[in-house]
């Protein structure tokens, strides 16, 4: 398979008085993943179901390998979808599901059996072929969905959520696997997620939804790490807010002067957005408090110390952080990153 650009156009739709798109455009280029993430009624879903003609939009353009197909029918489009339900058929072995799509279009049954088995092996179930839908595990089963979708050769692949049923360890296997498979069969992809973890690990790009409309588009190293507004720093990631004070194109927060992401911040107070990453713990500094909880993640983990008139959140190797048990008292410095003023 070979990945087509697409384009969308100034998408509006409405339901009713509520406005799901209000103007959205997003190109994706050939054989890119590009997921959207935002929060509920962001948008992100009615953009996926336009793109596969399941919704008419009230304005705008579509187009697919530079062909306008704002107004052709869903099952025209060419398009392969994997939903959250797994939606197999329980009568039908796991190959004759996914042969089901080539059934469709009237393809030999040869033909069929040969695709739906080349598919299987892409997604490592060529032993399960025979077997049924309620004999399969869930990861199993929205692997069988994957093939499925890609066993009609789409122009596009779309993934609404298709994740977010499974337990978090299969849900990261199943996630690499996704994204191994996209990047052997090179199809330009879209994927819907309200994970965050999910659509940095997997993405190309990342497009953070809010109101009917992009805020940011960019990699997930330039999403998390230079957020474009304090919307999205807040949304992807967990982020301090501080109180600092803006002259002279930096801020001083406590006693620490960090850059501004934004050179043209106006000079006066200001609430400052942290990572907790960036705040870390040294023999004597310009913040003082005392941990109030520590919460292990594998790897690192994250201390809750108290200032006195607010909270900060401190991400440290977790060697560190088991030498701070609650109660300990601490001094932090921030590191000087660019920040947002929120």
């Amino acid at each position: 398979m070979t990945g087509v650009e697409v384009s969308l156009r100034g998408l509006h739709r409405r339901y009713g008085s509520v406005v799901a798109l209000d103007g959205l455009d997003l190109t994706l280029a050939p054989g890119e993943l590009v997921a959207l993430l935002g929060p509920s009624g962001c948008g992100k879903t009615t953009t996926l179901r336009l793109l596969a003609g399941l919704e008419d939009a009230d304005g705008g353009q579509v187009t697919v390998a530079g062909a306008d197909i704002t107004h052709v029918p869903s099952n025209k489009r060419g398009m392969g979808m994997v939903f959250q339900a797994y939606s197999l058929f329980p009568h039908m072995t796991v190959r004759d599901n996914v042969a089901f799509g080539l059934k469709l279009r009237r393809a030999a049954r040869a033909e069929r059996d040969r695709r739906a088995m080349e598919m299987l092996e892409l997604v490592g179930l060529t032993e399960q072929a025979g077997r049924y839908a309620h004999q399969l595990s869930g990861g199993q089963q929205q692997r069988v969905a994957l093939a499925r979708a890609l066993a009609i050769s789409p122009k596009v692949l779309l993934l609404d959520e298709p994740l977010s049923a499974l337990d978090a360890k299969v849900r990261a296997q199943l996630r690499d696997e996704i994204r191994r498979i996209q990047l052997e069969v090179g199809t330009t992809t879209l994927f819907v997620t309200h994970d965050q973890e999910e659509a940095l690990a997997i993405a190309d790009r990342v497009g953070v939804m809010r109101d009917g409309r992009i805020e940011q588009l960019g990699t997930p190293t330039d999403i998390y790490s230079r957020p474009a507004t304090s919307f999205v720093a807040e949304f992807v990631g967990l982020t301090n807010r501080l109180h600092g004070t803006v002259a002279a194109g930096s801020v001083n927060v406590r006693g620490c002067v960090l850059p501004l992401a934004d050179p043209a911040t106006p000079d006066g107070q200001a609430t400052v957005l942290v990572r907790p990453e960036a705040v870390t713990v040294v023999p004597s500094g310009p913040l003082t408090g005392t941990v109030i909880a520590v919460t292990f993640l594998g790897a690192s983990s994250r201390i809750t110390v108290d200032l006195g008139d607010t909270t900060v959140l401190a991400q440290l190797p977790t060697s560190e952080a088991t030498a701070l048990p609650a109660g300990s008292a601490v001094a932090l410095t921030i590191r000087p990153d660019p920040v947002l003023v929120a």
